[in-house]
């Protein structure tokens, strides 16, 4: 996908001739049709869609930011952060499941749009058959740039570029400000905890937003940046001694409430050791937010608590 091209605005005009007026006069309609271009191909989308279905959470995310109707998401096994369950509720048709779309309820739908993408990337070309259907996944080799440009096509399809623009300068501020505060906070992990196990993720892969965008150093270095993140121990994060530790917990995310919740894997003799536990610089960040979702609010979230941690650091 190109991301310097993302879309392109096509205008089709049509002549309509009004029958039973005594002068017999024409009018002219017009008619924009956008082009996105999107992380599965290129698709025509009328302006302005009544009936969409998303399908991904991330774009649900920042849609719901963005105050643009939504007629039906999954719902089935969806476990969408706090600030996303009212699309839940009843008034919201359910489209099956984030891998598993519902098709044939989609498709009594009738929606103008489908947004797909995510964990629905397989489902592509059932649901092109079904309506236009657009895959906005963010690149995150360049997580800001590909959300700012995420966020602005739902502008052009909605015409809410002046709300999308300011929603995006807003991010990109709110960036420079924290990054001013964690650039010289110290070394950092970014890991996942997940049935007891975890993983910790590079800059580069899917949650390096962390040293990518705030400028936190790196406490080790991985050969992988993949996106399930790299296996690790408490006896391995004792003797990398990052200065702060950034936690998500992978079965709170996804509402699975056995075993062991990251707290309690991280309360041990070796991560006693670490500067991170001594300091109380164990952050534990929104985990159904960023793993579910991952929009501009899932990511401003996620600020907001990098930088309420950096001024508690700095009280203390």
């Amino acid at each position: 996908m190109r991301l310097s091209s993302i879309f392109t605005t096509t205008i089709l005009a049509a002549s309509l001739a009004l029958a039973g007026c005594d002068d017999s006069t024409a009018q002219t309609a017009s008619a924009n049709i956008i082009n996105v271009e999107h992380a599965q191909g290129t698709t025509s989308v009328t302006p302005s869609p009544q009936k969409v279905i998303v399908l991904n959470p991330s774009t649900l995310d920042n849609m719901d930011a963005l105050q643009i109707p939504v007629a039906g998401v999954p719902k089935n096994s969806a476990h969408l952060p706090a600030f996303l369950t009212k699309y839940q509720g009843e008034s919201y048709l359910n489209a099956g499941t984030l891998f598993e779309p519902d098709y044939e309820t989609i498709s009594n739908a009738k929606p103008d749009l489908i947004i797909a993408g995510g964990r629905a990337h397989d489902a592509y070309d059932k649901l092109s058959a079904i309506a236009p259907t657009i895959a906005l996944d963010v690149d995150p080799h360049h997580f800001t740039q590909s959300l700012t440009q995420r966020v602005a096509q739902l502008g052009e399809i909605f015409g809410k570029q002046n709300e999308a623009k300011a929603l995006t300068d807003a991010f990109s501020a709110k960036i420079a400000a924290v990054r001013a505060q964690s650039e010289h906070a110290g070394s950092a992990m970014v890991i996942m905890i997940n049935g007891g196990k975890m993983s910790a993720y590079a800059p580069g892969s899917r949650f390096g937003f962390i040293f990518d965008e705030l400028g936190f150093k790196p406490a080790a270095a991985f050969t992988q940046a993949g996106k399930h993140g790299n296996v690790v121990t408490s006896e391995f994060i004792m003797n990398t001694d990052p200065d702060w530790l950034f936690v998500l917990d992978r079965d709170s995310a996804i509402g699975r409430a056995e075993g062991e919740s990251a707290q309690q894997v991280l309360d041990n003799a070796l991560i006693h050791k670490t500067k991170a536990w001594q300091n109380k610089h164990i952050v534990y960040l929104d985990s159904a937010s960023l793993y579910i979702a991952g929009g501009i609010q899932s990511y401003t979230r996620l600020m907001d608590s990098v930088s309420a941690a950096l001024n508690n650091a700095k009280s203390e």
